[in-house]
């Protein structure tokens, strides 16, 4: 039995159809994204994936487009809902089934990098959860602020790393994140 969870958040169709999506580190976000799920899914961790949704628009059910990335290879998470919001907590299952299985560590990746994946890690912080926050498995586009700077890709992620390590969560590689508590984790199988 584990108790970490693998949070996969917004890694959907939907953000392919904004003219905002940014190919030049995607084909590396979706190599990254991928180790980070299978090498959860050899640890025995629980997945959850999230997907965002809206009324109308790209990100609405009948879009078509509220769906899996299609390279992203997870044939049976143990959880998928719908958000409606930035945070994977609010009005969602997320929590309740986090308490029912047990689940002491989350473990943060997908899209976009400082909005719903940061959101969702501040909230589960303040929820009481031990996060780990998995840059190299998030994903964001350039965003430009009220000052009329353009953020890169690079520079967004930096920044939210900036903020959440040692605050909200630990900030890891996809390695260190499958290696934490290694050891806890083969005493708990040697005595199930």
């Amino acid at each position: 039995m584990t108790d970490t969870a693998l949070l996969v958040i917004d890694a959907q169709e939907s953000f392919r159809q904004r003219a905002s999506w940014h190919e030049v580190d995607s084909p590396t976000y979706l190599i990254n994204q991928q180790a980070l799920i299978d090498g959860a899914v050899k640890k025995g961790w629980k997945i959850v994936r999230v997907l965002h949704a809206e009324p109308e628009g790209i990100f609405s059910v009948a879009s078509g487009f509220v769906r899996p990335l299609a390279e992203l290879r997870l044939d049976k998470p143990d959880l998928e809902f719908h958000k409606f919001r930035h945070s994977a907590f609010v009005g969602s299952p997320l929590e309740v089934f986090l308490i029912e299985n047990g689940i002491r560590r989350l473990v943060i990746s997908g899209i976009r990098s400082e909005q719903c994946c940061e959101t969702t890690t501040r909230h589960g912080s303040d929820l009481g959860w031990q996060v780990d926050y998995v840059t190299e498995a998030t994903h964001t586009m350039p965003l430009t602020d009220a000052t009329g700077k353009t953020w890169t890709p690079e520079e967004l992620k930096v920044r939210t790393a900036a903020v959440l390590d040692g605050r909200f969560a630990r900030v890891c590689t996809i390695a260190e994140a499958l290696a934490y508590g290694a050891e806890g984790d083969e005493a708990r199988a040697a005595a199930a």
